[in-house]
């Protein structure tokens, strides 16, 4: 008996030091505190982003949110995970807790991807490989290349290093297409602001992505946090942002659009010819300053309905009759006329063609019903100041 307490001693004195099971308490703390927090603000984020959807997003059939959310909720379960696994720190194998969070990052990372196609701006150069049908297979794959060796390192203990960080790699991924797209998305709505901070939380986000291939724990909490916490913002601004756009850039109906031409001589001695529209939500008038030939185009439309005469402007057909005047050379003359509007309207290049190129021509103009190649000016003549 003696000796087995002699042992005993020797061991606490020399094998493990007080400072060690100190330290364990502290990073114990640590990580529960986070794993709490995480739970807590992303289970409330996951809530609110899916409210936003189902209040507006619905309407529009517009999921891109629905799968936002998803990604938070992620988080929120990985921060449940954390506080389940640093209860028993000493006496569970780690490798389960870090093959957790890989799940779930990859997860995470997946929903995000999934929900870009339903963003409504995407840069040029990638809008096509986002909207194709491909799309599904370009994340997909990747996905399940990364998540069957997480899965089978979990299930035989294995703690690889390469196979334990593909997390890693396919946020890379993630966050490359992510930053490209919410950049688009604010600079469109003329929030340069949230364009920036959106560059400047990839940036602490992908440092934090670096972070995970070292062995500096206290240093990736910390910015695991800041980053988490910046993108849960940006989605909402996002949301936000959306909302506000729905409510501002609305195409009124045709009743309730109002024209007012002008030409003036500005200082330099130069004629500007320009539109007031009015009717827009959110806005007592938007000036568009039009060139010579689209102005006339469309004070023609204006002066045929206003004078209330033959009011029908007739489109050149192909095979067209050489002794015949049209009003209309071709359809595209139509067509600049409604981006040169949306330009001065919305910015360049700031509208879609399925929310407002459409619109505002339904608004605008009328087709004959017999498909007689003839277009008119669909505005009552009262909403028409020459």
């Amino acid at each position: 008996m003696s000796t087995l307490i002699f042992l005993y001693l020797k061991y606490k004195s020399t094998v493990v030091p007080s400072y060690f099971f100190l330290q364990i308490d502290v990073d114990n703390e640590i990580l529960s505190f986070y794993g709490w927090w995480q739970f807590a603000v992303c289970l409330f984020a996951f809530v609110g982003l899916l409210a936003i959807w189902w209040h507006i997003g619905k309407r529009q059939n517009d999921f891109g949110q629905v799968w936002l959310a998803l990604s938070v909720l992620c988080w929120s379960i990985s921060g449940a995970v954390e506080v389940y696994y640093t209860q028993n720190l000493i006496r569970v194998d780690t490798s389960l807790l870090d093959g957790w969070r890989s799940i779930l990052s990859l997860l995470n990372s997946l929903f995000i991807l999934l929900a870009l196609p339903w963003f409504r701006y995407l840069p040029k150069p990638i809008e096509d490989i986002i909207k194709s049908k491909f799309w599904i297979y370009i994340v997909g794959l990747p996905f399940l290349f990364s998540i069957v060796p997480t899965i089978s390192k979990m299930a035989l203990g294995s703690s690889l290093r390469v196979i334990s960080e593909l997390d890693v790699y396919y946020a890379l991924l993630t966050l490359g297409f992510l930053g490209y797209v919410l950049w688009e998305s604010f600079a469109k709505r003329r929030l340069k602001i949230l364009a920036w901070l959106s560059l400047m939380t990839i940036a602490i986000t992908l440092i934090a992505q670096f972070y995970k291939l070292t062995d500096s724990s206290i240093n990736l909490t910390l910015f695991s946090a800041i980053f988490k916490t910046s993108l849960i913002m940006l989605f909402f601004a996002l949301a936000l942002s959306w909302v506000k756009e729905l409510a501002e850039n609305v195409i009124p109906e045709s009743r309730n659009f109002f024209l007012h031409f002008k030409r003036q001589k500005k200082s330099n001695g130069k004629l500007e010819q320009s539109v007031l529209l009015k009717g827009l939500p959110g806005a007592t008038g938007r000036k568009v300053i039009l060139t010579p030939a689209l102005y006339e185009l469309f004070l023609k439309f204006a002066s045929r309905k206003k004078e209330n005469k033959e009011d029908w402007l007739e489109i050149k057909p192909k095979n067209f009759d050489v002794e015949k005047s049209y009003d209309i050379n071709d359809y595209n003359e139509i067509k600049r006329l409604l981006i040169a509007l949306l330009d001065g309207i919305f910015g360049k290049e700031n509208w879609t063609r399925d929310h407002h190129l459409i619109p505002l021509k339904n608004s605008l103009f009328e087709m004959s019903e017999k498909r007689e190649r003839k277009i008119r000016l669909a505005l009552p003549p009262q909403n028409i100041s020459l």
